[in-house]
């Protein structure tokens, strides 16, 4: 288990690759590494994610499950207003995330290891959540990012998600919708489902 994206402490040897994306209009540079997600560059499930994000994500967004963090760099760098947390359990996808920031010249971010929700306090509450969830982790671990994004997403906002048809798309959808007053379809490409699932004001 020690080798894949959501250890905690990935013991693969270092393999270290700068890739250049352009996402939301911006040219980005995002260093990698192995142990983390997307090592080759930002895989086409969060590219779809990113490109479909609306334009009122409010003042405080949170990426869960950030990787080296293309998804929440990229909002931060498209919402210079709002303040964008992220988080990961992964230490060496953290690290990665905080240098890529640098690299950017992102500086609207907070980013924490965190193991699921254990860095974000459940008074902390945001108008946005966004994840590309861990599928390899399991299902418990997937739906508990979804409560977890219940409990944080203020009157009003809302979780973006993006999932493979193949890899949980129905299951995924149903436990969103036993937790969220609505959710919507927002894109689908290549097998990959965008929701959007929104709490109530």
């Amino acid at each position: 288990m020690s080798s894949h994206y959501y250890s905690e402490k990935p013991t693969t040897e270092h393999n270290r690759h700068i890739h250049e994306q352009q996402l939301r209009g911006f040219k980005m540079q995002f260093v990698t590494d192995s142990g983390v997600f997307g090592k080759k560059g930002v895989d086409f499930g969060s590219r779809l994610l990113i490109e479909s994000m609306a334009s009122d994500v409010g003042e405080r967004l949170l990426d869960v499950g950030c990787g080296y963090g293309p998804i929440g760099l990229s909002l931060a760098k498209s919402f210079p207003t709002t303040t964008v947390w992220m988080i990961d359990i992964n230490e060496r996808a953290v690290a990665l995330s905080q240098e890529n920031a640098a690299l950017n010249h992102v500086d609207n971010v907070e980013i924490k290891q965190s193991d699921l929700f254990s860095a974000v306090p459940i008074a902390e509450k945001f108008n946005t959540i966004v994840t590309n969830p861990p599928i390899r982790a399991g299902k418990a671990v997937v739906h508990a990012i979804f409560e977890g994004a219940r409990e944080r997403i203020l009157p009003g906002g809302s979780l973006w998600i993006v999932i493979q048809k193949k890899q949980g798309a129905p299951s995924a959808l149903a436990k969103l919708e036993s937790l969220f007053d609505e959710v919507e379809e927002v894109d689908k490409d290549k097998g990959f489902r965008i929701y959007r699932a929104r709490v109530s004001l």
